[in-house]
């Protein structure tokens, strides 16, 4: 070990993406450490408050975990690792997102709302970031 000093190199709203990158960078032979993730697990809300989950790498170590982090792909795949196009303009930047839409997903998120359980019906959805296009994959 050359230096003894962790660096951030990522923040993370919880505790599971963080620990998704975390075993993809170990992979790689880097030496990763997780701040206030244990908290974060024990009480989410408090996650803005605190900064975030945060990913540390040794200061040595610090370009190469940034140079696999800027690899990895932030949008959404189909099933077979290809990139999911939006069809209005052709655009790869899309994410998967839930919506409440229609009555059904509705009532159950007013249901998870006054009972503190978790959705038993989600609407999923996928958007484009550069035409805010919304549509389902067929």
């Amino acid at each position: 070990m050359k230096n003894g000093k962790f660096t951030t190199v990522a923040v993370f709203q919880y505790s599971a993406e963080a620990q998704i990158i975390k075993g993809r960078l170990e992979s790689d032979g880097i030496d990763v450490f997780l701040s206030d993730n244990l908290t974060i697990d024990t009480d989410p809300l408090v996650s803005n408050a605190i900064g975030g989950v945060k990913l540390k790498v040794l200061s040595h170590q610090v370009i190469e975990a940034k140079q696999i982090l800027n690899s990895i792909q932030d949008y959404a795949i189909d099933d077979d690792g290809n990139s999911i196009q939006c069809p209005n303009c052709k655009s790869t930047h899309v994410e998967l997102f839930s919506t409440i839409k229609d009555l059904k997903s509705f009532f159950w998120f007013i249901f998870g709302f006054l009972f503190s359980t978790l959705p038993f019906y989600t609407k999923h959805k996928y958007r484009c970031e550069v035409c805010a296009t919304e549509f389902d994959l067929k």
